[in-house]
């Protein structure tokens, strides 16, 4: 669902050459208050891309409300999480949230932080940069690790293959469950899963879980899939 005039709220100063938009997500049924929930998200219209709620983001936090039962209590790791509304989902639901995203983009870093004390949810924030073996990503051991639109720079691809598999290993039972635009085609990815030893065990067209109302605002052509380690290579 993308934002429309009754559930966002535009902050512009004349001092301030930047556009905020906070913008509110629902998940379940909005009547119901024993089954429902929304997030606010802090966007910044005139940032790069790290403060924006792309539809990948809608479509794997959908994805991971509906996984209910299996997020609660686990572990969750969100890369690449810029705005966060996966891991603020997780986190409504009762996970350990660490969300994630560059070392070198504090600006996106600090934002995080924010729109958790916006949704008074507690998650650890922490900079991580893929490929980068430093002190952060000794510390995780993940149950569930989210991806939104994380496979969309085949420069970035080894690296983040790289951390994964990394996570992966260090919580051989662990999954990584991502929504991506299919831009690159499913071969490279399955290339990359072949060198790293990975698998996808579930790929599912990411309109197909979406209530009507959400689908209808959102287009693309966009996969979601469960990634895990491939044991029989081990």
């Amino acid at each position: 669902m993308e934002s429309s005039e009754d559930d966002e709220k535009l902050v512009e100063s004349p001092d301030d050459p930047q556009m905020t938009i906070y913008s509110q997500h629902h998940f379940g049924e909005a009547n119901s208050s024993s089954d429902a929930s929304f997030i606010t998200i802090i966007e910044n219209m005139k940032e790069e891309y790290g403060l924006f709620v792309w539809p990948c983001s809608i479509i794997l936090a959908e994805y991971v409300w509906q996984q209910k039962s299996r997020v609660s209590g686990a572990n969750v790791i969100e890369l690449g999480a810029g705005t966060s509304l996966p891991g603020l989902v997780a986190a409504k639901l009762g996970a350990n949230v660490t969300l994630t995203d560059d070392l070198n983009r504090p600006e996106v870093l600090a934002n995080m932080r924010d729109v958790c004390d916006l949704n008074n949810v507690k998650c650890q924030v922490l900079g991580l940069t893929w490929g980068l073996w430093d002190g952060p990503i000794f510390s995780l051991y993940p149950d569930i690790i989210l991806g939104a639109d994380v496979l969309y720079d085949t420069s970035a691809f080894d690296d983040l293959f790289a951390t994964l598999t990394f996570l992966l290993q260090k919580s051989p039972s662990s999954v990584f469950i991502t929504a991506y635009h299919n831009r690159s085609g499913h071969h490279l990815i399955e290339l990359l899963m072949v060198k790293w030893g990975l698998k996808c065990v579930k790929l599912l067209d990411g309109f197909s879980i979406l209530p009507a109302d959400k689908a209808s605002g959102l287009s693309g052509n966009i996969q979601l899939a469960e990634i895990v380690l491939d044991t029989k290579l081990s």
